[in-house]
């Protein structure tokens, strides 16, 4: 029986604000020890708010945010939503390329970048037009103890110093009485965010998120959880620049009233350690995390009856890690199963889950509330056979307004049917069974999934061939144990030269164009490439032989 959730028809600032007058003195977030309230949590936001207006950004405008999982990100989210722009969500290890790209194709003046970027900032700032570059530090939202032990260790390691206005000086700029000023009225269709994906085409494209996308997502994701309450606890390390941490991570577990403990810095190898800390009633989490907790030896003797749900989204979870894992934690007193979804950026994240105690190993899960999915013939568009394998798409409240300035691609993607429905063609393949089940096969597209961030193969590949030595070149993803994928290259030499020279020297081009999580692990030289019967790389041999 399909399920309906009546959403709210307004701007995700409102939302959270309805929200903190509801849960009022209830802890929204967790930092480094330091607990902010929900009351404290909107007067935060009103506060940034004032500065933005302050700072004279307008209605329309559009706020790049470069920052990691700190309070001040999550505050200018919401701030921004209540003036009417829209957030830019930028990674901040994005190359210097990236940011000046994201910012231009939003034509966006604006940017908030995390002062451990400094210098990087410095040369997005010479070559874009900048009305408001403001640094932010991880230690801004900190304790006055935890913020004393963070400097002195940022002097040890010579953190960078910013020339850049900072946080404390931009909230100066605003209204001194912040809650005066009314909020914009947002509507459903007004876009909240701009986050970063590859599209169908795999180049990284600017995806349109409205208010409606995200509140819709947050209560699809409580309706499907079914066990979410006020006061729950979320070790929410997925980054606000993603969409599985700013739509589930943050705006979800601030519906329902939990906490969210955030984190501005994650290495999945201390995942047991943080789980002991901080005792979360939820985690959710890319397979490599869960990988990780199958490799460590930290949770031997211990209990883990504190957790009553685990999700694991951004890539799919083998089979096989799914059994164990599950092993695992009823081994240590948790009553849960872990839970897998499928999703993608163009529908904010996660669009069905499976139900607690699932017992197909390979499922993705069932369709959340008001999300319909069909499998369909990626040539034609016609419905695929019942069990057939075919292109994933899908239709719902929480699917994308549109690529950023990028017509063409939006209408390959988002497609109207003769009801005037509109479905989303995601480029996976995948089947669904009698009972309704969605099933994912593998990528159409040529996307790189790492450690849940996505890797556009093209891009490194266009970095490379701008070598004068290099005359073809490749890109794929390889398995790794602990990221999922990583990145390698395959390069054909020009004539003769030195190849470890030229290697060198590629790294030095991708260090300064590509994202640090993107460049290559690994360069293999060859002297040919294996072709497709119409003369193009054939990556599938590759992928095969890598």
């Amino acid at each position: 029986m399909k399920r309906h959730l009546d959403y709210p028809q307004c701007s995700v600032y409102e939302h959270i604000r309805q929200k903190a007058a509801q849960y009022g003195n209830a802890g929204a977030v967790e930092y480094f020890g330091r607990t902010i309230t929900y009351s404290e949590l909107i007067r935060e936001i009103d506060r940034t708010a004032a500065a933005l207006t302050g700072a004279g950004i307008k209605t329309g405008d559009v706020v790049s945010i470069c920052l990691p999982n700190i309070p001040e990100a999550i505050y200018l989210f919401y701030a921004v939503s209540r003036i009417g722009a829209a957030a830019n969500m930028i990674h901040p290890l994005s190359a210097e390329e990236e940011i000046i790209h994201d910012m231009r194709l939003t034509k966006s003046r604006f940017i908030f970048a995390v002062d451990l970027i400094a210098d990087k900032l410095e040369k997005v700032a010479a070559k874009t037009e900048l009305d408001l570059a403001v640094t932010v530090s991880p230690a801004d939202g900190m304790s006055m103890l935890m913020k004393a032990g963070y400097f002195l260790k940022s002097l040890k390691d010579h953190a960078p110093r910013s020339g850049f206005m900072n946080w404390k000086s931009f909230l100066a700029m605003g209204d001194p009485a912040p809650d005066s000023a009314a909020p914009h009225d947002g509507k459903p269709d007004d876009c909240a965010a701009i986050l970063y994906s590859g599209g169908t085409t795999g180049k990284p494209k600017g995806i349109m998120l409205t208010n409606l996308n995200f509140n819709a997502l947050a209560l699809q994701s409580i309706d499907a959880c079914g066990c979410l309450a006020k006061g729950d606890r979320v070790l929410s390390v997925m980054p606000v620049f993603h969409g599985f941490g700013l739509g589930v991570c943050i705006h979800t577990v601030l519906t329902f009233g939990g906490t969210a403990v955030i984190l501005p810095k994650f290495n999945v190898r201390e995942f047991d350690r943080l789980i002991f800390k901080y005792r979360p009633n939820v985690i959710a989490g890319v397979p490599a995390i869960y990988e990780a907790m199958l490799r460590s030896s930290g949770f031997e003797g211990k209990s883990l009856d504190f957790i009553k749900c685990v999700i694991s989204g951004g890539d799919s979870l083998a089979a096989n890690t799914k059994i164990k894992l599950n092993e695992m934690l009823r081994s240590h007193g948790c009553k849960c199963t872990v839970r897998e979804g499928y999703g993608l950026t163009e529908c904010v994240t996660g669009s069905c889950l499976t139900p607690d105690g699932c017992t197909i190993s390979e499922t993705c899960g069932l369709p959340y509330a008001d999300t319909e999915y069909r499998i369909v013939d990626p040539e034609t568009g016609a419905d695929a056979p019942a069990g057939g394998t075919g292109e994933i798409v899908l239709s719902g409240p929480t699917v994308m307004k549109g690529y950023y300035n990028e017509p063409d691609e939006t209408a390959q993607t988002l497609r109207r049917d003769a009801d005037g429905k509109v479905w989303l063609h995601t480029g996976d393949l995948g089947f669904q069974d009698e009972e309704g089940y969605i099933y994912f096969r593998q990528r159409l597209k040529r996307m790189i999934i790492s450690n849940g961030y996505n890797i556009y193969p093209q891009n490194i590949e266009n970095v490379i061939s701008s070598h004068e030595q290099v005359a073809m070149c490749a890109v794929i993803g390889v398995p790794d144990a602990q990221r999922g994928q990583i990145a390698k290259a395959y390069v054909m030499l020009r004539g003769t030269c030195s190849e470890e020279k030229v290697r060198s020297e590629l790294m030095q081009l991708m260090q300064k164009s590509v994202a640090a999580y993107a460049i290559p692990k690994e360069i293999v030289f060859v002297n040919s490439f294996p072709k497709t019967l119409v003369g193009k790389i054939a990556y599938n041999e590759l992928i095969a032989e890598g």
